[in-house]
């Protein structure tokens, strides 16, 4: 199911698993989140306004946990037992076998050790026990990661919902703050609708670029940088990111701290981040906000008693233009993306050769941009274009 982000997902899940155990027809279920967390907070406790496993059943019926190192399940009123798994271990998967399953949020999955293809396919085999051995799969859908390969395969069923969808049972402000976030936006295609984005036509940078770099285990960093990209030029964010030069000399993408707060919160929130990653440095962009920034942050290192370094920075160019170098390093596998920053990515996916094909301003790139390009201070010489055009000229 490709289910966008308040569509009531996990409630659905939920009573799915509970009619085919009433029913008979399972009697044995694996249930897995990303991680323990997940799994236990969101498929197993879940909330008033989304209930999970323990909520779907009337209270005299609710399944009693049973907690044990090596077999956590839950055991229900006839007997059934939910079996618990986090795909973040999916090694467990080889454990025991299934009648059903009820996988959510697989295209969060980061498991340990195994690509996430092999960490579904553990899961998958062990489901093939009872009449109707089925996998029901919950999720909000990301560019080129596993739904976008399960929907290919003949034996999978698709539906979708919205956040629309399920309106009636979301607080008025919830969708407005959604609303406010992500309408009009590719990104909202994906989180509020459910829909597996395409790559955008001529793209420096694709998602599977980034995906063949990504990492879970922060690097060895030989320096940090934090960049900022202030209000203005019609963003309504402050873009703050923090990057590194590895060790190794290659890039790394540690954080992606972005935020709509006043100068009071982005300020405070930028330092926050330049100690937590132990930077060097802060630079931001001159081209809006003048002197506003310096003095900012400078109030913000007051009020918590540290000291960074700052650095002015101007953005003589437009913004695919500067984009380009970044990009360059990102096709020769230089750059790695520690964790997953899918509002940053659908940004850095949308720039070609000639223009930034999102909407608004990419402040979360700019940020990034800023940060890479203090940490590898490279200037080309012409832009892609002009260098197509001379290597055209000379053919």
């Amino acid at each position: 199911m490709q289910w966008g982000a308040g569509s009531g997902k996990t409630y659905t899940g939920a009573q799915l698993v509970r009619d085919r155990i009433d029913r008979g027809i399972w009697r044995t279920v694996n249930i897995a989140g990303p991680t323990w967390v997940d799994t236990m907070r969101t498929m197993v406790q879940g909330s008033e306004q989304a209930p999970g496993l323990m909520g779907v059943w009337p209270r005299h019926q609710r399944p009693e946990i049973r907690m044990s190192k090596d077999d956590p399940y839950l055991l229900t009123h006839n007997r059934a037992k939910i079996q618990l798994f986090a795909a973040q271990k999916a090694e467990r998967f080889r454990g025991p076998a299934g009648d059903g399953a009820w996988f959510d949020e697989v295209d969060a999955w980061k498991p340990e050790a195994i690509p996430l293809d092999e960490a579904f396919a553990l899961a998958e085999q062990r489901i093939r026990s009872g009449p109707d051995p089925r996998i029901l799969c919950t999720t909000t859908p990301k560019r080129k990661r596993l739904v976008a390969q399960l929907v290919k395969r003949p034996d999978c069923v698709v539906t979708r919902a919205t956040m629309y969808d399920n309106r009636s049972n979301l607080a008025p402000s919830y969708v407005r703050a959604m609303e406010a976030r992500y309408s009009g936006t590719r990104l909202g295609r994906q989180e509020l609708e459910g829909e597996i984005l395409p790559d955008v036509e001529g793209a420096i940078v694709t998602i599977d670029m980034i995906e063949s770099q990504r990492s879970v285990a922060p690097p060895d960093c030989a320096r940090v940088v934090v960049g900022v990209d202030p209000f203005g030029g019609g963003g309504d964010a402050c873009g703050i990111n923090a990057s590194a030069r590895t060790a190794d000399g290659l890039a790394a993408v540690l954080a992606d701290r972005t935020c709509r707060l006043g100068p009071d919160g982005w300020s405070r929130r930028t330092i926050e981040t330049a100690l937590e990653f132990n930077a060097d440095c802060i630079v931001w962009e001159a081209n809006y906000g003048g002197d506003m920034v310096p003095t900012v942050l400078n109030h913000a290192m007051e009020k918590l008693g540290v000291r960074v370094r700052t650095k002015r920075v101007w953005a003589s160019k437009a913004k695919h233009l500067r984009f380009e170098p970044i990009g360059a390093m990102y096709e020769r596998g230089e750059v790695i993306h520690v964790g997953s920053f899918p509002e940053l990515e659908d940004e850095i996916t949308q720039f070609t050769p000639d223009v930034y094909e999102g909407s608004g301003s990419p402040n979360r790139a700019d940020a990034m941009v800023f940060a890479l390009t203090e940490l590898f201070p490279q200037t080309p010489l012409v832009s892609w274009n002009d260098a197509l055009s001379m290597s055209e000229a000379s053919a």
